[in-house]
C-alpha cells in the first residue's frame, strides 16, 4: 500500500519523486511510502535535445536524462521505490483506494500521480471520462489531457505535465512535477504549506 505512487518516468513524474523523496525524513513523511512506476518508452524524452535549460549543459540528451534521473532518486532517496518495466493497464478506485493494475502487478495506493505524455491512443482503463482535448496544442495535433484543476483531478488523483494541459516544455513539466509534490506534502503535513530547500 502506498500513500503516493507517481505514475510515468519523464521528467514530470522524476521530478515530482524527487521533491517527495527530498522530504522524507521530515515528521510530516517519515512514515509515507513513496513509489514511482517509471515507465518511461513514450517518454517524449527519448528523442529531445536541450540547450535552453537552466542547469543543463548544452546539447543534453533527454534519453540520458531519463537514465540519470532515475539513478539520481536511487542514489539520493532510496526511500523511493522505483518499479521498472512495468506498464498501467488500467486504474479503479476502492473504498478510497486506488488500484493500480500493470502487465506484472497490482498495486494499491491512497494517493497517485499521473505524469504521463499528452499523446493518443491513451490506453490506460478508467480516466476515460477525465479525457479532454489539450487546451495548448494544435487542433491537429489530436493531443489529450486530463481534466483539473490546479493539479487535482480529484480527490487523491492529481496529475503533472503535459498531460495536465501545459505545453510540452521540459522546465514547465518539470516544475508542475515539483508543484504536486508541494501539494501532496502540505496535504501530509495538515494543510501547513510546505516547500523543500536543500541547504548547504
Amino acid at each position: 500500500m502506498f500513500d503516493t505512487l507517481i505514475i510515468g518516468g519523464g521528467a514530470a513524474g522524476l521530478q515530482c519523486a524527487l521533491v517527495l523523496g527530498s522530504a522524507a525524513k521530515k515528521p510530516y513523511a517519515i512514515d509515507k511510502k513513496i513509489g514511482i512506476i517509471a515507465h518511461q518508452k513514450a517518454s517524449h524524452l527519448q528523442s529531445a535535445l536541450f540547450n535552453n535549460v537552466l542547469g543543463l549543459p548544452p546539447n543534453t540528451l533527454g534519453k540520458d536524462i531519463l537514465v540519470s534521473g532515475k539513478k539520481q532518486l536511487a542514489d539520493l532517496y532510496p526511500e523511493v521505490i522505483q518499479i521498472d518495466n512495468e506498464k498501467v493497464n488500467s486504474i479503479d478506485q476502492t473504498d478510497g483506494v486506488y488500484l493500480v493494475q500493470t502487465n506484472k502487478a497490482t498495486y494499491r495506493a491512497s494517493i497517485i500521480v499521473l505524469a504521463l505524455n499528452y499523446a493518443k491512443p491513451f490506453l490506460i482503463k478508467g480516466l476515460e471520462t477525465y479525457l479532454e482535448p489539450h487546451s495548448l496544442t494544435k487542433v491537429a495535433k489530436d493531443r489529450i489531457q486530463l481534466k483539473n484543476e490546479n493539479l487535482l483531478v480529484k480527490k487523491g488523483m492529481y496529475v503533472c505535465g503535459t498531460i495536465a494541459g501545459f505545453r510540452s516544455q521540459f522546465a514547465i513539466a518539470a516544475g508542475t512535477g515539483a508543484m504536486v509534490a508541494t501539494d501532496i506534502l502540505t496535504l501530509w503535513n495538515n494543510g501547513e504549506h510546505v516547500k523543500v530547500h536543500d541547504k548547504a
